[in-house]
């Protein structure tokens, strides 16, 4: 890639031409190298998500998926762009599921629709400047020089779409909507229709002909005179702003970080949080999600007080906040005891983006379908719990983890981050995001602080339609070796039951830019393999 050298990118740097933090270092020298054209910020994360199904593949692939958050700077405005594949639309599909169950074994039947390519297109063609051909070439290049089997087969499928783009000579706009619909209504889905049918899958040409890329507001909450910008509930994105409500009531600043107080009251309104995103979240064009509510001052109110300084919560305590109560009923008995890749980008205009690809990747080379394609098992992150707001249903979206975030102050981006780990992206958003807003901390600081979550929730990627048998272990904490002895005891005589580990906490990048100097810094985790850079 001419003018970027992937082995000089580190994993933190800082500059005012732009910034990129995500996964392998080939897919920031992606993303460095569109800017480095002149893209700008959706631009550079078109290339970096088309090369990270190359760099990172098993935590994400080409038929994955990506949700994705851009504040345009041309536009000043924040939008969420839906990358989510959905169920098949066939109800006969549905009762299946619904009979048999969502498979957990690699069974094709648990992939979404494919939804990378249409997102990649979507932001190009509404907020980028830059062709298919420009934002895949760097990802054109490592297949080139890959040695996997499926690279030729995948090389030869990008530039069959870049042949569309050239072919329909029209508008920039018309050329790249032509990608789209050579890969979901030309060619290239009766193949992968074919292979559907071969691999027992129900998804069919109509799933992929009826496949877009929704373009939606975000869900906002102020914090401490932040704007927090998240995807909405057919994400896990706005337990995030509800944890933050319940926050704003504590003095986390005067509690110290990482102090007992400070990680109790935190890990409490967490568990909350996630127990209304256990009963509450699907996807808003299936279920009725009283999110308004669950935002709200008086359901904020009535909850915070359920956070006991003393004492760690063993139980799953959704609210009600159709009658406004604390507490749905008596609380839930809990029982004892993927793949994700992450994308930051900014470039020199003030446009930022926040990207979670994925694709929960099931592996095994026969589920890479002839043309390169692989899928996951997104399905999963379904049920079959008949009035559940996460019961699949015909065209449904999961309700995923994937949950990138923005944030805004004085209404201009200051922070981008994006995390893998399940369950555990937003507890690691939120430890991040803490540790920049009440203490200070630059993203090459906030990255590589102790951080600390809990597994107090259900399941996200279990579809078992009996919700009680998907909780993780009652008043866990798991915490970094940073964390001190003193405060583990104390963790523990509240009742929490708290694990020490070695290893990294998720898998986090975030990007700052100061608003008095310009100046862009982005970090992603070293122990976690995460990679940055900026121009």
């Amino acid at each position: 890639m001419a003018g970027v050298n992937a082995q000089q990118i580190g994993w933190h740097s800082a500059g005012k031409g732009g910034a990129v933090a995500a996964g392998g270092a080939q897919a920031v020298a992606a993303g460095i190298e569109l800017l480095q054209q002149g893209g700008n910020a959706a631009d550079a994360a078109a290339a970096t998500i088309l090369a990270l199904s190359i760099t990172d593949y098993g935590f994400f692939s080409i038929g994955g998926e990506v949700p994705l958050i851009i504040y345009d700077a041309r536009a000043g405005e924040v939008k969420v762009l839906s990358g989510q594949g959905r169920a098949p639309l066939s109800q006969a599909a549905i009762d299946w599921y619904m009979e048999h169950g969502i498979p957990t074994d690699g069974d094709l039947k648990a992939a979404a629709v494919p939804g990378a390519i249409d997102l990649c297109v979507t932001a190009l063609r509404l907020y980028g400047t830059k062709t298919f051909e420009a934002a895949s070439g760097p990802m054109l290049a490592l297949l080139d020089s890959g040695g996997l089997e499926w690279h030729p087969l995948l090389a030869a499928t990008v530039r069959r779409l870049i042949e569309a783009e050239r072919r329909c000579s029209s508008t920039r706009e018309a050329n790249l909507q032509a990608v789209s619909d050579r890969f979901y209504r030309g060619d290239i889905a009766d193949e992968l229709v074919a292979f559907y049918v071969d691999k027992g899958s129900f998804m069919r040409k109509q799933d992929l002909a009826a496949h877009v890329t929704w373009v939606e507001d975000p869900v906002t909450v102020q914090y401490r005179g932040y704007t927090i910008c998240k995807c909405g509930t057919w994400t896990q994105g706005p337990y995030l702003c509800q944890a933050l409500r319940l926050l704003e009531g504590f003095d986390l600043q005067g509690m110290g970080h990482l102090s007992a107080d400070y990680v109790h009251t935190v890990v409490e309104a967490i568990k909350l949080a996630m127990a209304d995103r256990d009963e509450y979240y699907g996807d808003p064009l299936f279920a009725d999600v009283p999110l308004q509510a669950l935002l709200s001052d008086r359901y904020t109110e009535i909850r915070q007080p359920l956070i006991d300084a003393r004492h760690a919560s063993t139980e799953a305590r959704p609210g009600d906040p159709y009658a406004m109560r604390a507490l749905k009923g008596d609380g839930q008995y809990r029982p004892g005891p993927g793949g994700t890749t992450t994308c930051v980008v900014a470039d020199r205009w003030g446009s930022f983006v926040a990207a979670t690809p994925s694709c929960n990747f099931f592996g095994g080379e026969e589920n890479i379908a002839p043309m390169g394609v692989s899928h996951g098992t997104r399905l999963t992150s379904l049920n079959t719990t008949r009035g559940h707001p996460s019961c699949i249903q015909a065209g449904k979206r999961p309700r995923i983890t994937l949950s990138p975030t923005l944030v805004l102050r004085q209404g201009r981006p200051v922070l981008a981050i994006s995390v893998a780990g399940g369950d555990v992206q937003d507890q690691t958003t939120l430890n991040l995001l803490l540790n920049q807003v009440e203490f200070g901390m630059l993203p090459e600081v906030a990255v590589t602080a102790p951080r600390f979550a809990t597994a107090h929730h259900q399941d996200s990627f279990d579809p078992n339609p009996v919700r009680t048998e998907t909780f993780g272990p009652a008043a866990s904490v798991t915490v970094n070796h940073g964390v001190s002895q003193d405060v583990r005891g104390e963790l523990a005589s509240r009742g929490h039951q708290v694990t020490l580990t070695e290893g990294h906490i998720a898998t986090p990048v975030m990007l700052y830019r100061d608003q008095d100097s310009g100046t862009l810094y982005a970090a992603g985790d070293p122990t976690a393999g995460r990679h940055a850079a900026t121009i």
